[in-house]
């Protein structure tokens, strides 16, 4: 590979670290060619993707800004799967694909910019999907105002009552 066609990689890969959150890196050695097929039809259904990089080539394009911890991954063949759609989506994509074929192995990753070595890749699979997980908050947030609410009203509908007794009660009284 020539000179020009390296500094275009670095470039290239730059671009994709700089603009992706979500990176996993897996070794992905025992992995045959349609399953590769496979595993990225998959990955483009969900608007992520995955790249073979040369680890070289991948060390030179991480940014400063990258975790020391992910630069020890760099080993051994690598492929990246990246997204900046729902990290927790990719995560449980390449666990499944993982499971079901035994042809890779995952090595660490970036989750909304933060470090996750693989023993804790587990651990990312079985959170709940992000719009689950936003909606739970908005209902967490939601509750006091709903329980505040309720409250206030409480007075006006024990109002409300007291006052159509008071009306059956003078009606009966006129009646007699």
């Amino acid at each position: 590979m020539n000179k020009e066609t390296k500094t275009l990689r670095i470039d290239e890969l730059s671009a994709v670290f700089a603009a992706h959150q979500t990176i996993y890196l897996f070794d992905y050695t025992k992995m045959k060619v349609s399953q590769a097929t496979a595993l990225r039809k998959s990955l483009r259904k969900q608007g992520a993707s995955l790249k073979v990089v040369k680890n070289r080539l991948a060390l030179r394009s991480l940014a400063e800004s990258m975790p020391a911890d992910l630069r020890p991954a760099f080993s051994k063949p690598t492929a990246v799967a990246y997204t900046s759609a729902d990290p927790i989506a990719l995560a449980k994509t390449v666990k499944e694909f993982a499971v079901s074929t035994k042809a890779i192995a995952l090595k660490g990753g970036l989750v909304e910019g933060i470090y996750f070595a693989p023993e804790r890749f587990d651990e990312i699979v079985k959170l709940a999907p992000r719009p689950e997980l936003l909606g739970k908050i908005a209902v967490m947030m939601a509750s006091p105002l709903v329980k505040l609410l309720r409250t206030l009203q409480a007075p006006l509908a024990q109002t409300g009552v007291l006052l159509s007794q008071l009306k059956d009660k003078k009606s009966k009284e006129t009646i007699a």
